[in-house]
């Protein structure tokens, strides 16, 4: 059950010894692609790097994930069929043109590499945190300046919106990055959240 708004999320507990330890937000996409692929049920994550892990305040430590000091926490999976294509993505997936002119952003997780872009994205709250942005050549460099602390919105030209499902129809196909990976170039983005899919350890 996505967490509810003040109360307590994660709790002590180690890696279990089928746990899977993945150093990025794209390796952590590829074991669980590989597990929905053959059926099986998606193995527990130790997270040594990437912005899911970040966001949870994991410090990239490895023997923690087996020690007392390891912390267990649900997690939502985020779904996206991407041109009638379903892929699933564990901390965002952004849509954008190569100069980030125009941007789709959807985030489980609050950072995409140094910038905070979902500011109030939770992991585990059963909604994805979705921006659209048309922005000119001096807008961005505007925007970006402020991405490092979250503190870019309210703007006219950025759009933001929480969500468990969304639709987005695209005037013409934008490359489409999932965890940080290349996905190939979609038009219709359909999202959608799979609450408590994943356990994940840090």
């Amino acid at each position: 059950m996505p967490i509810a708004k003040n109360t307590p999320w994660g709790e002590p507990g180690v890696l279990p010894d089928d746990g899977v330890v993945v150093h990025s937000d794209a390796e952590a996409r590829s074991v669980i692609e590989q597990a929905r692929a053959e059926g099986r049920p998606y193995p527990a994550l130790g997270l040594l790097g990437g912005d899911l892990c970040r966001t949870l305040g994991g410090d990239g430590d490895e023997v923690r994930l087996r020690s007392a000091d390891a912390v267990r926490f649900p997690v939502d999976l985020g779904e996206a069929t991407l041109d009638g294509d379903v892929h699933v993505f564990v901390a965002h997936l952004v849509a954008r043109t190569r100069a980030w002119g125009h941007v789709v952003a959807a985030m489980n997780a609050q950072f995409v590499g140094p910038w905070v872009i979902g500011r109030r994205a939770h992991p585990n709250d059963g909604l994805l945190d979705v921006y659209q942005a048309d922005l000119s050549l001096t807008d961005r460099f505007k925007v970006r300046a402020r991405l490092g602390h979250g503190e870019y919105l309210p703007h006219p030209r950025i759009s933001e919106r929480r969500a468990a499902a969304v639709q987005i129809q695209l005037e013409r196909p934008r490359p489409v990055y999932l965890d940080g990976a290349p996905c190939g170039a979609a038009r219709t983005i359909a999202l959608r959240v799979e609450p408590d899919a994943l356990t994940v350890v840090v």
